[in-house]
């Protein structure tokens, strides 16, 4: 009974979690971090995901059990390995779902509708959108941007265009970057595991990561550009006029640019030279010069908008 537990825990991969923190993006950037509806809302959606998608994760495996059977890492999996029964996987996937989207409506219809949204599409890809070369990765980095919008809707706040060109630029290459890995990993057995990995040249895969790690930070430098100036507190100006400097009011989020580039850069890294990124998560929970890039990152962002500010 506990290994069945302990399995289906596993199954719902909570580790994965991690990719829902993109709902608080919105909270972040539209400068309602301290707002306490605001935040809650976020809380909230935050955990509602993280329910979507233990689910879908869930009847992926359900879906893909013969293929994971021929994965070196995926047939440990409980529901591959026989651990975790198919009905009980397919009962409690469906049961969370039942029981959340309706929260999600309470929450906010805006958020309903792109839970349904990421539901259905994640639901399609497990079926055949995943066997479709190219259609796969868009659908893998459609599921980050619907995460963040469902932030963005939950406590309808308004972001500019450069936020969604960023949001997605960045969904593309992590999107590109793990089918990368994936035929680096599983090198012969790529088309056993998953079959648009045959389709996939290793050129073609080299050019999409490439262009995708360029679209990234670019776009991200583009909307760290047209925020508004900041004008900063009557301290942080007298500090700065003593160095007469003129940065009692200019767009301080430029300075998180570099911080962008290197992540990126240290991405490619560990895709090309480390032999990773199959599992994004991991990698930011493993690699510890990304994982302290990323919170130096995040240090900036809400020091800048909420503290550097009068």
């Amino acid at each position: 009974m506990v290994k069945l537990l302990w399995g289906i825990i596993k199954s719902t991969r909570p580790r994965q979690w991690i990719k829902n923190f993109a709902v608080f993006a919105a909270v972040i950037f539209s400068g309602t971090l301290f707002d306490q509806n605001a935040l809650t809302t976020s809380i909230i959606a935050f955990v509602l995901f993280c329910a979507f998608s233990s689910a879908t994760y869930l009847l992926n495996d359900v879906f893909d059990i013969d293929r994971d059977k021929l994965h070196p890492f995926k047939r440990k999996r409980p529901i591959a390995s026989g651990l975790v029964p198919v009905p009980l996987a397919t009962s409690l996937a469906l049961f969370t779902i039942i029981v959340a989207l309706p929260l999600s409506y309470k929450l906010s219809p805006a958020f309903f509708f792109a839970s349904l949204a990421y539901l259905i599409l994640q639901l399609f890809y497990s079926v055949i959108l995943k066997q479709i070369i190219l259609i796969d990765v868009l659908v893998i980095a459609a599921g980050f941007v619907l995460r963040v919008y469902g932030g963005v809707w939950a406590i309808d706040a308004h972001l500019n265009v450069w936020f969604l060109l960023s949001v997605t630029s960045f969904a593309l290459f992590l999107a590109i970057g793990k089918r990368r890995s994936e035929l680096t990993l599983m090198q012969g057995q790529a088309p056993s595991h998953r079959e648009t990995l045959l389709h996939y040249p290793e050129n073609l895969l080299d050019i999409l990561t490439s262009m995708f790690a360029t679209a990234a930070w670019l776009t991200y430098a583009f909307f760290a550009f047209l925020q508004p100036p900041i004008q900063t507190t009557k301290l942080v100006s007298n500090l700065l006029g003593g160095l007469a400097l003129p940065f009692t009011e200019a767009k301080f989020l430029m300075v998180t640019i570099p911080v962008v580039i290197y992540a990126v850069m240290r991405y490619l890294y560990i895709i090309y030279e480390k032999k990773e990124g199959e599992s994004p998560e991991r990698v930011l929970l493993s690699d510890k010069p990304l994982l302290t890039t990323v919170v130096l990152w995040l240090f900036l962002v809400i020091g800048i908008n909420y503290y550097l500010g009068a």
